[in-house]
């Protein structure tokens, strides 16, 4: 299990290929990547900024908690932080089970967290100057619905 914040950019289909040599007793990976948007000409950069140590810790415990929710093989997580262009890598997630639905839900699991609880802080800035941004009402709603499911996925 690998977590890992970076201020450099990553290209994700090398990781995906990375994460999925020699997983002869795997039987799906499921992945997520995440883009900044350029939002119609209105960010020109996205900022994030974590607290270091702080930040890795968090999401390891979410992660604990998804491996051993939906008993994980194996995940990956690696996150941007510094500025990021439109249409650069911000999150990649892979995600290793037994079975497919283990592993979508589990990347959806750690997407919904990371999204919304992650201690990153988040700023765009365009032609309109900086604005932070805070989680939406979607977001809020996306993590909801994980404190009300059953406690784990079964295969």
């Amino acid at each position: 299990m690998m977590i890992r914040l970076t201020d450099q950019p990553f290209e994700p289909g090398s990781l995906l290929t990375g994460f999925s040599q020699g997983r002869t007793e795997t039987g799906a990976i499921a992945s997520f990547t995440g883009l900044a948007r350029a939002e119609a000409g209105s960010t020109t950069t996205l900022t994030l900024e974590a607290y270091p140590g702080f930040t890795e810790r968090a999401i390891q415990a979410i992660a604990d908690q998804a491996r051993t929710r939906f008993a994980l093989q194996d995940l990956l997580i690696l996150h941007r932080i510094g500025d990021i262009a439109p249409g650069e890598a911000i999150v990649f997630v892979a995600t290793a089970a037994p079975h497919r639905r283990a592993a979508f839900e589990a990347c959806d699991f750690l997407m919904d967290y990371l999204k919304s609880r992650a201690p990153f802080w988040k700023k765009e800035t365009g032609p309109d100057g900086p604005r932070w941004i805070e989680p939406r009402d979607q977001d809020h709603a996306d993590i909801a619905r994980w404190d009300t499911q059953g406690p784990e996925t079964k295969p």
